[in-house]
C-alpha cells in the first residue's frame, strides 16, 4: 500500500510532449467524433487571455462535441503546468472516457504520468492524479477513468500506484483492467502478488477470459511452473475457454524454456489438431528451445516447416545463427546470415555480435574483425558488447595492445565500457605479466565511474600471485573484504597457490578452510595447488590423504585427478625413496586415462635409477618411445648420466650421442632464426 504525501509546488514546466500527441490523434470528420487542427492552437496560443483552471475545466466540460473539447484543451496546452493545472486534464480525460476513446485517454494519461515523473515520485503522481479525477463534480464524472489509470499504471511498471488505485476505488474494475494489472505485475516479476490479486479479484466476482488464463500461465512459466500452467490450460479448456495461438505459444515456450521440448512438440501438435495455426513466434519458441538443446537437425526441419506458411523473421534468424554458432558450425550459420536478405529481413546487432563472439572464441579473429567492418559499412553502429567480445578475443591470444587500442577507439565514439570490457583487458594484463598496465586500465575504470567486482579483484590476485606479489595480492584480498566483496574460486585458489610457492602451507591451508566456510568449492587447480604445496613441504601423507578425499567420487570426492596431482604425487614419492608406492600411482594415472608426460616419465626414471632398478628404467624408457614421447635433450641428460651412473655405459655413450645430436640440432635451428 502507498503511503500518501502532501504535494510540493515545485513543478518547473517546459516544452510538454501532449502537444505533439494531441496533434497526431486522426479521427473520423463525423459530428459526434473529435478532430484535432493546430491552426487552432497555434492562433489561440497567441492570444493574450488565458481562461483560469476552473473556468477552462467548466468550458472543457460543457464543449458540445469530444472535438470541440479537444481543440480548447490543445489552443490552452502550452500555458498549462500540469501540477498547478490538473483540473483541465482530469475534465479532458472524462471527456474523452465519455466519449468511448479510451485508447486515447490512456495515452494521454501515459503521457501526462511521464511529464509528472520528472518532478515527483510516483506515489506522488498516483496521489495527485487521483484527486484530480476523483474531485470532478460534474454529470460528466465517469468511474472508469479509475479503470483507464490502473492500465497506464500497470503498463509503464509502476504497479505499486496501480495497486493503490484498485484498492482505493472500493470496486471490481472491468476484465480488461484486472487482466492489464495482473500482466503488469507478471511483467515486474511480482508473482506471489500477481496470484494473491487474482484471488482477490475473483472473490470480488471477477469472471477470467482468455486473456486472463494467458496472463495467468505466462507468470508461471515466469515461475518456472510449467506443471502450474498446464493445470491451468487444461482448467480453461474444460471451461469451455478456447486457446488462442498466443496462449499456446507462451505454454510453448515455457516448456522449452525448461527444456521439456517432448511436452512442447505433444502442445505444438494439439494446437495443430484444435485447428489453431502457429505464427511465428511459436515456431522460434521452439527452434530456440531445439538449438539450445543443441538439437539443430530438429531445429533446421522446423524451419521448413514453417517455411510453408510463413515467412521468416529476424528473431527466427537469431535463434538458428546462435545455435548453429553454438555447436561450431560457423560456415552454416554464416550461409544463414547471407540467406536472410532474400527475405528482406535485416540483420541487427545481436546476429553480428553473435558470429564475431563464435569466431572469436574459434581463433578466427580476422574474419571477426571483418564482420565489425562489414556492420560499420551497413551503418550498424557496434556497441559496447561488439567491443567486449573483440577485446576479450585479441585478450585471449596475446595481443593486448590491440586490444587496448581498441578500448581507446570505444572512449573516442562515445561508446561507455561496462565492467566486462575492462575486465577482459585487465585479465590480459595480467596474464600477460604486464601488471603496471593492469592496474592503469582499473584507474581507468573507477575514472570512468565503473566500480572494480569480484572479477577484476580476481584477475589482479592471480596476476600479482603469478608474479610473485604475494603480498600485493593478499592487499588486494583484504581490500575486497572491505568493499563487502566475497572472494571468488578464483581469486581463493591465487592466493592458494601463491602462499604453496612460497612455502606458507600453514596460511594456505587456512585459506582454503576459510574458502569453504564461504560455501565456495575448491576447483581442480584449488587442490592441484595444494597436493603439489604439501608435496614440496614434505607432508606426502597428508597430500595424498586431501588426494584421495578429493578425488575419490565413491566417498563424497568431486573432481577428477589431474596431471599436475600425480606428477607431483609421483616426485614426492620418489624424492623419498618410496618408488613402488610412486609406480602405484603411475599405474594408477595411466587407468585413470591420463596419459603421463614427458615430466613424469622423466620423474620416474630418475626415482628408478635412485633405486637402481635398471630392468625397469629399461622398461619405462621402451614404454615412453612406445607412446610417442620421444626423449628430448633434458631426458637424454637424466638417461645418460642414470645409465652411467649404473655402469650401463653402452646404454649411456648412445644417449650422450643423442644428447650431442639434440645439441647441434638446436645451435642449428637458432642460426637459422638469427
Amino acid at each position: 500500500m502507498l503511503k500518501i504525501f502532501p504535494l510540493k509546488q515545485t513543478f518547473v514546466y517546459g516544452n510538454h510532449p501532449l502537444i505533439s500527441f494531441l496533434r497526431s490523434i486522426s479521427l473520423s470528420s463525423q459530428s459526434q467524433t473529435p478532430t484535432l487542427t493546430p491552426s487552432s492552437a497555434a492562433s489561440s496560443s497567441s492570444s493574450s487571455s488565458f481562461p483560469s483552471d476552473s473556468s477552462l475545466r467548466d468550458a472543457l466540460l460543457k464543449s458540445r462535441t469530444p472535438n470541440e473539447a479537444l481543440k480548447l484543451f490543445n489552443s490552452s496546452l502550452r500555458k498549462l503546468n500540469p501540477i498547478n493545472h490538473l483540473a483541465p486534464f482530469s475534465a479532458i480525460i472524462h471527456v474523452l472516457i465519455n466519449a468511448k476513446l479510451y485508447k486515447h485517454a490512456r495515452c494521454l494519461m501515459k503521457d501526462l504520468i511521464d511529464k509528472l515523473l520528472n518532478t515527483l515520485k510516483p506515489h506522488r503522481v498516483c496521489y495527485a492524479l487521483f484527486k484530480a479525477l476523483n474531485s470532478l463534480e460534474s454529470p460528466k464524472f465517469n468511474p472508469n477513468v479509475f479503470g483507464t489509470l490502473i492500465i497506464a499504471f500497470s503498463e509503464m511498471g509502476l504497479v505499486e500506484e496501480a495497486s493503490w488505485v484498485y484498492h482505493k476505488i472500493g470496486i471490481l474494475p472491468a476484465v480488461p483492467v484486472c487482466n492489464a494489472f495482473l500482466n503488469g505485475l507478471v511483467k515486474k516479476g511480482m508473482f506471489e502478488s500477481m496470484w494473491q490479486f487474482h484471488t482477490d479479484m475473483l472473490s470480488r466476482g471477477m469472471v477470467s477470459n482468455f486473456v486472463t488464463y494467458g496472463v495467468l500461465i505466462d507468470g508461471c512459466c515466469g515461475q518456472c511452473d510449467v506443471l502450474k500452467a498446464r493445470s491451468l490450460f487444461d482448467e480453461m479448456v474444460e471451461k469451455g475457454i478456447e486457446p488462442t495461438v498466443v496462449i499456446y505459444t507462451i505454454l510453448i515456450r515455457g516448456l522449452c524454456n525448461e527444456s521439456q521440448m517432448t511436452e512442447a512438440e505433444n502442445m505444438f501438435k494439439l494446437m495443430r489438431d484444435s485447428g489453431v495455426l502457429p505464427n511465428v513466434y511459436t515456431y522460434s519458441a521452439l527452434i530456440d528451445g531445439y538449438c539450445k538443446m543443441a538439437d539443430i537437425k530438429r531445429a533446421l526441419n522446423l524451419y521448413q516447416d514453417m517455411l510453408r506458411n510463413l515467412l521468416p523473421n529476424v528473431v527466427i534468424f537469431g535463434c538458428l545463427i546462435n545455435g548453429l554458432c553454438k555447436v561450431g558450425e560457423l560456415r552454416s550459420a554464416r550461409n544463414f546470415f547471407v540467406y536472410m536478405a532474400k527475405f528482406g529481413v535485416v540483420p541487427n546487432i545481436y546476429l553480428y555480435n553473435c558470429l564475431i563472439d563464435s569466431h572469436c572464441k574459434a581463433g578466427n579473429l580476422s574474419e571477426a574483425t571483418g564482420l565489425c567492418s562489414e556492420m560499420t559499412k551497413f551503418e550498424i553502429t557496434p556497441d559496447v558488447y561488439t567491443y567486449s567480445i573483440l577485446i576479450k578475443g585479441l585478450c585471449s591470444e596475446g595481443r593486448v595492445k590491440e586490444a587496448d587500442d581498441l578500448l581507446q577507439k570505444m572512449n573516442k565514439e562515445g561508446v561507455c565500457a561496462n565492467a566486462v570490457t575492462y575486465n577482459s583487458l585487465i585479465d590480459g594484463y595480467c596474464k600477460a605479466g604486464y601488471m603496471e598496465k593492469a592496474l592503469n586500465v582499473c584507474s581507468q575504470m573507477t575514472k570512468k565511474g565503473v566500480e572494480p567486482n569480484v572479477i577484476t579483484f580476481s584477475s589482479l590476485i592471480d596476476g600479482h600471485c603469478k608474479a610473485g606479489n604475494v603480498e600485493t595480492a593478499i592487499s588486494l584480498y583484504l581490500e575486497m573484504i572491505i568493499k563487502s566483496l566475497v572472494p571468488d574460486v578464483v581469486a581463493y585458489t591465487a592466493l592458494i597457490d601463491g602462499h604453496c610457492k612460497d612455502g606458507k602451507m600453514k596460511e594456505a591451508l587456512r585459506l582454503h578452510k576459510e574458502m569453504l566456510e564461504a560455501g565456495l568449492t575448491p576447483n581442480v587447480f584449488t587442490i592441484s595447488c595444494l597436493i603439489d604445496g604439501l608435496c614440496k613441504d614434505g607432508k606426502i601423507s597428508d597430500a595424498i590423504g586431501l588426494f584421495l578425499e578429493k578425488t575419490d567420487k565413491t566417498n563424497g570426492g568431486f573432481c577428477s585427478p589431474n596431471h599436475v596431482m600425480y606428477t607431483s604425487i609421483i616426485q614426492a614419492l620418489c624424492n623419498d625413496g618410496r618408488i613402488f608406492k610412486a609406480s602405484k600411482f603411475f599405474s594408477d594415472m595411466r587407468f585413470d586415462g591420463l596419459r603421463p608426460d614427458v615430466i613424469t616419465y622423466v620423474v620416474m626414471l630418475q626415482g628408478h635409477f635412485q633405486a637402481r632398478h635398471m630392468p625397469d628404467v629399461m622398461m619405462l624408457h621402451a614404454d615412453m618411445i612406445k607412446m610417442g614421447i620421444m626423449p628430448n635433450a633434458v631426458t637424454n641428460e637424466v638417461l645418460a648420466s642414470g645409465y652411467q651412473e649404473n655402469r650401463y655405459l653402452k646404454s649411456a655413450f648412445r644417449c650422450f650421442e643423442d644428447l650431442k645430436r639434440n645439441q647441434a640440432l638446436d645451435v642449428v635451428l637458432s642460426q637459422e632464426n638469427l
